[in-house]
Protein backbone atom coordinates (compact mmCIF):
# COMPACT_ATOMS: atom_id res chain seq x y z
CA UNK A 1 0.00 0.00 0.00
CA UNK A 2 1.59 3.36 -1.06
CA UNK A 3 2.74 6.07 1.46
CA UNK A 4 0.05 8.72 2.15
CA UNK A 5 1.71 12.02 1.41
CA UNK A 6 0.47 15.37 2.07
CA UNK A 7 1.67 17.88 0.06
CA UNK A 8 1.98 21.80 0.86
CA UNK A 9 0.78 23.51 -2.22
CA UNK A 10 1.39 27.26 -1.91
CA UNK A 11 0.02 27.88 -5.41
CA UNK A 12 3.60 28.37 -7.04
CA UNK A 13 5.19 26.45 -9.18
CA UNK A 14 7.41 24.44 -6.83
CA UNK A 15 4.92 22.88 -4.67
CA UNK A 16 2.87 22.06 -7.75
CA UNK A 17 6.00 20.32 -9.34
CA UNK A 18 6.36 18.50 -6.17
CA UNK A 19 2.85 17.26 -5.79
CA UNK A 20 2.90 16.09 -9.70
CA UNK A 21 6.34 13.96 -8.95
CA UNK A 22 5.61 12.63 -5.87
CA UNK A 23 2.22 11.08 -7.84
CA UNK A 24 4.03 9.74 -10.32
CA UNK A 25 6.17 8.55 -8.13
CA UNK A 26 3.44 6.55 -6.89
CA UNK A 27 2.00 7.98 -3.49
CA UNK A 28 -1.04 8.26 -2.20
CA UNK A 29 -0.47 12.56 -2.88
CA UNK A 30 -3.28 15.07 -1.20
CA UNK A 31 -3.00 18.54 -1.37
CA UNK A 32 -3.23 21.07 1.39
CA UNK A 33 -3.60 24.75 1.08
CA UNK A 34 -2.37 26.29 4.30
CA UNK A 35 -4.44 29.45 4.96
CA UNK A 36 -1.96 31.61 7.07
CA UNK A 37 -2.51 34.89 6.45
CA UNK A 38 -5.37 36.68 4.14
CA UNK A 39 -5.88 40.55 5.40
CA UNK A 40 -5.45 43.30 3.11
CA UNK A 41 -3.24 45.99 3.59
CA UNK A 42 -3.96 49.58 2.70
CA UNK A 43 -3.27 50.27 -1.16
CA UNK A 44 -2.33 45.94 -1.53
CA UNK A 45 -5.02 43.11 -1.62
CA UNK A 46 -3.58 40.05 -0.12
CA UNK A 47 -3.27 37.47 -2.71
CA UNK A 48 -4.33 34.30 -0.99
CA UNK A 49 -7.52 34.07 -2.67
CA UNK A 50 -5.45 33.50 -6.33
CA UNK A 51 -3.02 31.18 -4.34
CA UNK A 52 -5.80 28.99 -3.28
CA UNK A 53 -7.29 28.83 -6.66
CA UNK A 54 -4.33 28.12 -8.20
CA UNK A 55 -3.60 24.92 -5.79
CA UNK A 56 -6.64 24.07 -6.24
CA UNK A 57 -6.28 24.22 -10.25
CA UNK A 58 -3.18 21.95 -10.02
CA UNK A 59 -4.96 19.47 -7.40
CA UNK A 60 -7.65 19.00 -10.35
CA UNK A 61 -5.41 18.87 -12.61
CA UNK A 62 -3.47 16.21 -11.06
CA UNK A 63 -6.56 14.56 -10.16
CA UNK A 64 -5.59 14.59 -6.38
CA UNK A 65 -7.94 15.15 -3.12
CA UNK A 66 -7.51 18.70 -1.96
CA UNK A 67 -7.82 20.14 1.23
CA UNK A 68 -7.31 23.82 3.56
CA UNK A 69 -5.88 23.89 6.65
CA UNK A 70 -6.41 27.32 8.11
CA UNK A 71 -3.79 28.49 10.83
CA UNK A 72 -4.39 32.27 10.84
CA UNK A 73 -4.54 32.50 14.57
CA UNK A 74 -1.59 30.14 15.23
CA UNK A 75 0.50 31.65 12.62
CA UNK A 76 -0.56 35.37 13.86
CA UNK A 77 0.62 34.54 17.34
CA UNK A 78 4.00 32.34 16.31
CA UNK A 79 5.13 34.28 13.47
CA UNK A 80 3.91 37.65 12.92
CA UNK A 81 3.84 38.50 16.62
CA UNK A 82 7.25 37.46 16.88
CA UNK A 83 8.39 39.22 14.36
CA UNK A 84 7.00 42.80 15.68
CA UNK A 85 8.47 42.01 18.45
CA UNK A 86 11.73 41.89 17.07
CA UNK A 87 11.75 44.94 15.24
CA UNK A 88 9.95 46.70 18.48
CA UNK A 89 12.85 45.60 20.32
CA UNK A 90 15.03 46.91 17.53
CA UNK A 91 16.49 43.56 16.34
CA UNK A 92 15.96 42.25 12.34
CA UNK A 93 14.18 39.08 12.52
CA UNK A 94 13.52 36.13 10.24
CA UNK A 95 9.82 35.31 9.79
CA UNK A 96 10.41 33.15 7.20
CA UNK A 97 12.39 31.18 9.77
CA UNK A 98 9.95 30.90 12.49
CA UNK A 99 7.53 29.91 9.78
CA UNK A 100 9.24 27.11 9.10
CA UNK A 101 9.50 26.00 12.37
CA UNK A 102 6.16 26.49 13.81
CA UNK A 103 3.84 26.36 10.88
CA UNK A 104 5.50 24.52 8.25
CA UNK A 105 7.19 21.87 10.17
CA UNK A 106 5.24 21.57 13.40
CA UNK A 107 1.69 22.66 13.03
CA UNK A 108 1.40 21.09 9.67
CA UNK A 109 3.20 18.50 10.07
CA UNK A 110 1.53 17.48 13.19
CA UNK A 111 -2.19 18.12 11.92
CA UNK A 112 -1.30 16.06 8.46
CA UNK A 113 -0.06 13.01 10.84
CA UNK A 114 -3.43 13.17 12.63
CA UNK A 115 -5.10 13.70 9.62
CA UNK A 116 -4.05 10.17 8.75
CA UNK A 117 -1.06 10.84 6.58
CA UNK A 118 1.92 9.25 6.65
CA UNK A 119 4.43 11.80 5.63
CA UNK A 120 4.21 16.01 4.79
CA UNK A 121 6.10 17.13 1.57
CA UNK A 122 7.03 20.67 0.06
CA UNK A 123 8.14 22.36 -2.22
CA UNK A 124 11.51 23.83 -0.86
CA UNK A 125 15.03 23.68 -2.89
CA UNK A 126 16.70 21.05 -0.08
CA UNK A 127 17.57 17.71 0.33
CA UNK A 128 16.48 15.23 2.79
CA UNK A 129 18.71 11.92 3.85
CA UNK A 130 18.59 9.99 6.77
CA UNK A 131 17.02 12.62 9.31
CA UNK A 132 19.87 15.04 7.72
CA UNK A 133 19.06 18.35 6.41
CA UNK A 134 20.83 18.58 3.13
CA UNK A 135 21.57 21.66 0.67
CA UNK A 136 19.85 22.01 -2.43
CA UNK A 137 21.76 21.20 -5.81
CA UNK A 138 20.94 24.56 -7.19
CA UNK A 139 23.25 26.95 -5.61
CA UNK A 140 20.83 29.68 -6.08
CA UNK A 141 17.72 28.88 -5.09
CA UNK A 142 18.97 26.51 -1.87
CA UNK A 143 16.76 27.18 0.80
CA UNK A 144 18.26 24.97 3.65
CA UNK A 145 19.50 28.35 5.31
CA UNK A 146 15.46 28.83 6.26
CA UNK A 147 14.82 25.44 7.06
CA UNK A 148 17.98 24.85 9.77
CA UNK A 149 15.17 25.25 12.77
CA UNK A 150 13.56 22.32 11.83
CA UNK A 151 14.27 18.64 13.97
CA UNK A 152 15.64 15.33 12.86
CA UNK A 153 12.06 14.21 13.55
CA UNK A 154 9.90 16.09 10.90
CA UNK A 155 12.88 15.85 8.38
CA UNK A 156 12.08 11.97 8.72
CA UNK A 157 8.23 12.87 7.55
CA UNK A 158 8.92 14.63 4.90
CA UNK A 159 9.58 14.81 1.33
CA UNK A 160 11.57 17.25 -0.58
CA UNK A 161 11.57 16.26 -4.01
CA UNK A 162 12.41 19.57 -6.02
CA UNK A 163 15.30 19.82 -4.40
CA UNK A 164 17.57 17.28 -6.62
CA UNK A 165 16.43 19.86 -9.23
CA UNK A 166 18.03 23.28 -10.41
CA UNK A 167 14.84 25.95 -10.69
CA UNK A 168 14.86 26.14 -15.04
CA UNK A 169 14.43 22.47 -15.06
CA UNK A 170 11.15 22.59 -12.17
CA UNK A 171 9.66 25.32 -14.25
CA UNK A 172 10.21 22.89 -17.62
CA UNK A 173 8.73 20.52 -15.79
CA UNK A 174 5.51 22.20 -14.78
CA UNK A 175 5.42 23.31 -18.63
CA UNK A 176 5.67 19.66 -19.53
CA UNK A 177 2.95 18.67 -17.37
CA UNK A 178 0.87 21.57 -18.59
CA UNK A 179 0.50 22.86 -15.19
CA UNK A 180 -1.75 25.77 -14.71
CA UNK A 181 0.99 27.35 -12.24
CA UNK A 182 3.91 26.43 -14.84
CA UNK A 183 4.28 30.56 -15.90
CA UNK A 184 3.33 32.10 -12.10
CA UNK A 185 6.20 34.05 -11.03
CA UNK A 186 7.83 33.32 -7.65
CA UNK A 187 6.49 35.30 -4.96
CA UNK A 188 8.61 37.99 -3.32
CA UNK A 189 8.30 40.36 -0.12
CA UNK A 190 6.88 39.33 2.83
CA UNK A 191 6.08 35.73 3.27
CA UNK A 192 2.80 36.10 4.30
CA UNK A 193 1.58 39.60 2.70
CA UNK A 194 2.96 39.12 -1.19
CA UNK A 195 4.24 42.30 -2.87
CA UNK A 196 3.85 44.38 0.49
CA UNK A 197 7.20 45.70 1.78
CA UNK A 198 8.50 45.29 5.03
CA UNK A 199 8.51 49.41 6.06
CA UNK A 200 4.71 49.34 4.99
CA UNK A 201 3.67 46.13 6.67
CA UNK A 202 5.39 47.40 10.33
CA UNK A 203 4.01 50.96 9.98
CA UNK A 204 0.72 49.57 9.41
CA UNK A 205 0.78 47.21 12.54
CA UNK A 206 3.16 49.40 14.36
CA UNK A 207 2.03 52.79 13.71
CA UNK A 208 3.99 56.03 12.89
CA UNK A 209 7.22 55.54 14.76
CA UNK A 210 9.14 58.65 16.69
CA UNK A 211 11.78 60.41 14.49
CA UNK A 212 15.33 60.87 16.09
CA UNK A 213 18.87 61.47 15.09
CA UNK A 214 20.68 59.83 12.10
CA UNK A 215 24.15 60.14 13.33
CA UNK A 216 27.76 60.09 11.41
CA UNK A 217 31.12 58.56 12.31
CA UNK A 218 32.14 61.49 13.57
CA UNK A 219 29.57 61.90 16.19
CA UNK A 220 27.49 64.59 13.87
CA UNK A 221 23.95 64.75 13.48
CA UNK A 222 23.22 64.95 9.61
CA UNK A 223 19.65 63.68 9.68
CA UNK A 224 16.60 62.67 10.90
CA UNK A 225 15.13 58.94 11.03
CA UNK A 226 11.44 57.73 10.70
CA UNK A 227 11.64 55.18 13.04
CA UNK A 228 14.59 53.37 14.09
CA UNK A 229 12.58 50.07 14.14
CA UNK A 230 13.13 50.58 10.16
CA UNK A 231 16.61 50.68 9.92
CA UNK A 232 19.13 47.35 9.87
CA UNK A 233 22.51 46.64 10.06
CA UNK A 234 24.40 47.33 6.97
CA UNK A 235 21.48 48.99 5.33
CA UNK A 236 22.41 52.02 2.72
CA UNK A 237 18.85 52.59 0.98
CA UNK A 238 16.31 54.41 2.52
CA UNK A 239 18.83 57.17 4.72
CA UNK A 240 17.52 60.31 3.02
CA UNK A 241 20.63 61.93 4.00
CA UNK A 242 22.30 64.27 1.13
CA UNK A 243 24.67 63.56 -1.63
CA UNK A 244 28.15 63.12 -1.40
CA UNK A 245 29.37 59.04 -0.54
CA UNK A 246 26.82 56.63 0.71
CA UNK A 247 26.02 56.31 4.19
CA UNK A 248 25.38 52.71 5.74
CA UNK A 249 24.05 52.15 9.13
CA UNK A 250 26.44 50.23 11.95
CA UNK A 251 24.01 50.53 14.91
CA UNK A 252 21.32 51.75 16.23
CA UNK A 253 20.13 53.24 20.03
CA UNK A 254 16.28 52.31 20.65
CA UNK A 255 16.70 53.65 24.23
CA UNK A 256 17.83 57.03 22.74
CA UNK A 257 15.98 56.69 19.48
CA UNK A 258 19.65 57.29 17.20
CA UNK A 259 20.60 55.53 14.19
CA UNK A 260 24.13 55.16 13.75
CA UNK A 261 26.23 55.38 9.94
CA UNK A 262 28.90 55.83 8.32
CA UNK A 263 30.47 56.59 4.77
CA UNK A 264 33.64 54.16 5.73
CA UNK A 265 33.29 50.89 3.93
CA UNK A 266 35.94 49.69 6.82
CA UNK A 267 33.95 51.49 9.68
CA UNK A 268 34.48 48.72 12.01
CA UNK A 269 31.51 48.29 13.59
CA UNK A 270 30.31 47.46 9.86
CA UNK A 271 33.05 44.60 9.90
CA UNK A 272 33.14 41.32 12.27
CA UNK A 273 35.37 38.56 13.22
CA UNK A 274 33.18 36.58 15.91
CA UNK A 275 29.39 36.03 16.20
CA UNK A 276 27.21 35.15 18.93
CA UNK A 277 24.31 33.34 19.04
CA UNK A 278 21.56 32.63 21.19
CA UNK A 279 18.68 29.96 21.05
CA UNK A 280 21.11 27.56 19.60
CA UNK A 281 19.13 24.48 17.37
CA UNK A 282 21.37 21.38 16.42
CA UNK A 283 19.29 18.96 14.06
CA UNK A 284 20.68 16.06 15.08
CA UNK A 285 23.33 15.25 17.59
CA UNK A 286 24.68 18.90 18.06
CA UNK A 287 27.89 20.44 17.81
CA UNK A 288 31.19 19.99 18.85
CA UNK A 289 33.36 22.62 21.50
CA UNK A 290 36.25 23.62 19.20
CA UNK A 291 35.12 22.55 16.04
CA UNK A 292 35.29 24.15 12.48
CA UNK A 293 32.58 24.65 10.44
CA UNK A 294 30.91 26.78 8.16
CA UNK A 295 28.52 29.43 8.39
CA UNK A 296 26.15 31.30 6.24
CA UNK A 297 24.79 34.67 7.94
CA UNK A 298 21.90 35.33 5.58
CA UNK A 299 20.43 33.63 2.58
CA UNK A 300 22.70 33.19 -0.51
CA UNK A 301 25.89 34.41 1.28
CA UNK A 302 28.98 32.72 0.78
CA UNK A 303 29.95 30.20 3.07
CA UNK A 304 32.53 30.94 6.01
CA UNK A 305 34.73 28.50 8.00
CA UNK A 306 34.36 29.66 11.59
CA UNK A 307 35.51 27.91 15.17
CA UNK A 308 32.58 26.93 17.20
CA UNK A 309 32.85 27.57 21.23
CA UNK A 310 30.01 26.41 22.60
CA UNK A 311 29.23 28.14 26.46
CA UNK A 312 25.50 26.94 28.09
CA UNK A 313 23.28 26.38 25.10
CA UNK A 314 24.91 29.48 23.23
CA UNK A 315 27.83 29.72 21.06
CA UNK A 316 30.48 31.62 19.79
CA UNK A 317 31.82 31.56 16.49
CA UNK A 318 35.20 32.46 15.87
CA UNK A 319 35.57 33.68 12.09
CA UNK A 320 38.56 32.87 9.64
CA UNK A 321 37.58 35.87 8.04
CA UNK A 322 35.80 39.05 8.43
CA UNK A 323 31.80 39.16 7.53
CA UNK A 324 30.08 42.56 6.90
CA UNK A 325 27.23 44.00 8.45
CA UNK A 326 26.03 41.43 10.94
CA UNK A 327 22.44 41.46 12.48
CA UNK A 328 21.41 40.89 15.26
CA UNK A 329 18.12 38.58 15.44
CA UNK A 330 18.98 37.30 12.11
CA UNK A 331 20.53 33.72 11.63
CA UNK A 332 23.83 32.31 11.31
CA UNK A 333 23.28 28.78 10.35
CA UNK A 334 25.81 25.96 10.60
CA UNK A 335 27.06 23.50 7.68
CA UNK A 336 29.26 20.76 7.74
CA UNK A 337 29.93 20.43 3.79
CA UNK A 338 26.08 20.28 2.36
CA UNK A 339 24.87 19.33 5.45
CA UNK A 340 22.79 21.93 7.36
CA UNK A 341 23.53 21.19 11.01
CA UNK A 342 21.57 23.76 12.38
CA UNK A 343 22.28 27.60 13.94
CA UNK A 344 21.02 30.12 15.84
CA UNK A 345 20.16 33.59 16.69
CA UNK A 346 22.48 36.47 16.24
CA UNK A 347 23.02 38.37 19.50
Amino acid sequence: MSKKVYVGMSGGVDSSVTAALLKQQGYDVTGVYMKNWSQDLPGFTCPWKEDYQDAKRVAVQLDIPFKVYDFETEYRQKVVDYMLDGYRSGITPNPDIMCNQEVKFKLFLDTALADGADMIATGHYARIKDGQLLAGLDDNKDQSYFLYRVTEDALRHTLMPIGDFEKPAVRRMAGELGLATAAKKDSQGICFVGKVGIKEFLLHELGVQPSGAIIDQHGRMIGQHDGAIFYTIGQRHGLDVGGGLPYYVVGKDMAKNEVYVTTDLQDARLWHKTVSLTQLHAIGSGFEDGREYQIRTRYRAPLVSATMRLNDGEASLELHEDIRAITPGQSAVIYDGEICLGGGIVV
